[in-house]
């Protein structure tokens, strides 16, 4: 049997995990849209196969596990008025979406072609 830290993908299916747990239990206002932002992304293929992680609320993802995470790919974000962002670069404004499913749509159009398995980020 595979051990949890010698195997990436499991890793990153435990984060996923994590996260959509953690999304379910916040209590926060803008809980339901993160919790709506957490789950399109997760049921979406090509997201759910990167390692995901948050930076203050958003959502990144990484073809390498943690430690030394390889970004990639836009950057997600639920917004307090209900609404969801893409950035393709921190330095500039949001695209804007009614619904987190038209989020994360652009999100799997922005990641680059060819991505492998998820890998070791040591």
């Amino acid at each position: 049997m595979v051990e949890l830290h010698h195997d990436p993908a499991r890793l990153t299916e435990c984060e996923w995990q994590s996260m959509r747990q953690e999304a379910a239990e916040l209590e926060c206002a803008w809980q339901e849209t993160y919790q709506a932002l957490i789950e399109a992304a997760h049921a979406e293929p090509a997201l759910r196969a990167l390692y995901p992680f948050t930076s203050h609320w958003a959502l990144r993802f990484s073809t390498t596990t943690r430690p030394r995470l390889t970004v990639v790919g836009p950057c997600l974000m639920a917004n307090s008025d209900g609404t969801y962002g893409v950035v393709r670069h921190l330095s500039e404004d949001p695209d804007r979406f009614a619904t987190a499913h038209e989020a994360v749509a652009l999100a799997v159009r922005l990641l680059p072609p060819g991505l492998g398995p998820v890998a070791f980020g040591a």
